[in-house]
């Protein structure tokens, strides 16, 4: 299920992400994590399903988040702040899944990934981003699981929109949403997205001005 957002939420939205948007921390190991300092979302995939991507697409910028086709590239977690770091801070987490790397490697990291999804006492919201054309696979089902294990609400993006025929996307966001329903911590609207197109940025920046209006009641 999707969700239209309202014109004053996209364009605070707009405004927001218009911002200088910057890299401020990376972090390898649960130990060397920034301070906690105002809301932070997080953004969960498998690799290569477009997480740096979609940063980029959501900041207006090229390179902010590092993209590679190779699976696995970014291997820590990479905290990004806007003009307003008080506000709002971005996590771009490892890829999960499969990764070009040394499997003690990939699973140092997807235990960094689940440390840090159960401990963060600022972590609003995690954005785990499925492949539209691939849905949630069973390594996805684990990551769900953990979350709703933790206390953190999360939201389902799916990505690449752009290389689905409509009546394909169709099917995926229907069967995505059958497979939420299992889980009683995932927010019920799906958001649908191109980092290509930039199709449905607006509507992604506006649930994040949403959070920071709900969390500052």
């Amino acid at each position: 299920m999707t969700a239209e957002p309202d014109a004053e939420l996209i364009e605070e939205g707009r405004k927001l992400f218009a911002g200088d948007w910057k890299f401020v921390w990376a972090s390898p190991s649960i130990e060397t994590l920034p301070p906690m300092a105002g809301m932070e979302v997080a953004f969960a995939g498998r690799s290569n399903v477009g997480k740096s991507s979609l940063i980029n697409a959501l900041t207006g910028r090229n390179a902010l988040a590092r993209t590679s086709h190779t699976p696995g590239r970014t291997q820590e977690l990479i905290f990004f702040d806007g003009p307003d770091s008080a506000r709002l801070r971005l996590v771009d987490m490892p890829g999960y899944g499969y990764a070009s790397a040394p499997k003690t490697q990939v699973a140092s990291w997807t235990r960094l990934i689940h440390q840090f999804l159960l401990g963060r006492a600022t972590l609003a919201r995690v954005y785990v981003l499925i492949d539209a054309r691939h849905g949630i696979k069973d390594v996805d089902q684990d990551v769900l699981k953990t979350l709703d294990k933790s206390a953190v609400s999360y939201q389902v993006v799916l990505t690449k929109a752009d290389q689905v025929k409509r009546a394909e996307l169709e099917k995926s966001i229907i069967a995505t949403t059958a497979a939420l329903a299992k889980h009683p911590a995932a927010f019920p609207e799906i958001l649908v997205t191109s980092s290509r197109s930039g199709a449905g940025m607006p509507e992604l920046r506006a649930a994040m001005v949403r959070l920071l209006h709900e969390r500052a009641r």
